[in-house]
């Protein structure tokens, strides 16, 4: 099943050992080619200094690691930060002006693409759109959980995308749409800061067997539960698991994947969501961008366990290279 979906990586996926300084930026950088990415996704916030200010120094290093490594930059991630004065919420003109701030950073990154956080509001998204298409990228907005494709959120977006033609504006699915199994990182850690296994097992059961969480929170408060057995039940409705075929009648607004995991296995398999059913439909929908890995257990693990991003991140690809038929 040869495909032209391409693999990277967001720099997201080694948070833990880059705030830790166990991993310098050019690191992080060499290993996505030492599991055979050939993409970089840079959250620009988290991984230079001086951000939003790109000196020309760390630009010339950024271009120098890129061609050092034979990648590319696949995208930017761009937080619109509406509270950046206590008790003011940035206005209209505001948030477009600091979209169209990142998007100055993108081009001078070489990013063909930007994720736009899910709080984006669609007139912003509207109002930058010809910026970006004068600049040369698209803005995508993350389709991140519990969101979906028919939320009312989302249709909004999608009415703004499809007057723009999908040109400038179009989609960045989250994986984290498709949580099949509850992850069991985090249901054990809620066991290990003490939460009582009954409420434990009953809240992943439920997500488990597909059910009815929106009183979820309501049964665990009626059942005695605390602080952690409540957080876990907030989560379990964060969690969000629908049908990847969803993603069709979108494709052509789909422009780069967060390839989101929890944890991968002994044998490289994500525990949680289920890629060998995903990766299938994005090869029958044509997708032919980036699978950027998106590591997310690091935070449900770091009390007990050494975290090793670099690990998970070379599970993931392995995974990653067979369904997308490399080993043939």
């Amino acid at each position: 099943m040869p495909t032209t979906i391409k693999r990277g990586v967001s720099l997201y996926s080694y948070q833990e050992e880059f705030f830790l300084r166990q991993m310098s930026l050019e690191d992080c950088v060499a290993h996505v080619a030492a599991v055979g990415g050939t993409g970089v996704e840079i959250i620009p916030e988290q991984s230079i200094v001086g951000y939003p200010r790109l000196s020309p120094e760390f630009l010339e290093q950024w271009h120098g690691w890129i061609d050092r490594y034979r990648l590319e930059t696949s995208a930017t991630d761009l937080f619109l930060d509406t509270k950046r004065v206590p008790g003011q919420w940035l206005t209209h003109d505001e948030q477009v002006a600091s979209v169209r701030q990142d998007i100055d950073i993108a081009v001078a990154l070489g990013a063909p693409v930007i994720r736009a956080i899910i709080n984006t509001p669609p007139e912003v998204m509207r109002d930058a759109a010809s910026y970006a298409a004068d600049h040369g990228v698209r803005l995508l907005l993350e389709v991140h959980a519990p969101f979906h494709y028919e939320h009312p959120w989302i249709l909004e977006h999608l009415e703004v995308m499809h007057a723009d033609g999908g040109q400038a504006l179009g989609l960045m699915p989250d994986m984290g749409t498709f949580v099949e199994r509850f992850p069991r990182v985090v249901s054990e850690r809620a066991l290990r800061d003490g939460g009582r296994p009954d409420l434990v097992k009953y809240i992943v059961d439920l997500y488990d067997d597909h059910g009815d969480t929106h009183a979820l929170m309501d049964i665990v408060h009626y059942r005695g539960g605390g602080p952690v057995e409540m957080g876990l039940a907030r989560q379990a409705t964060h969690f969000i698991f629908r049908d990847p075929r969803e993603l069709l009648p979108h494709m052509p607004l789909i422009g780069h994947i967060q390839a989101k995991f929890y944890e991968m296995t002994d044998d490289a398999n994500e525990y949680s969501i289920p890629y060998d059913r995903i990766i299938p439909v994005l090869v029958e929908g044509g997708y032919d961008g980036y699978l950027s890995s998106e590591y997310e257990g690091n935070r449900h693990i770091e009390d007990a366990f050494e975290v090793d991003s670099r690990e998970q991140v070379r599970r993931q690809h392995a995974m990653f290279a067979q369904l997308l038929g490399e080993n043939d």
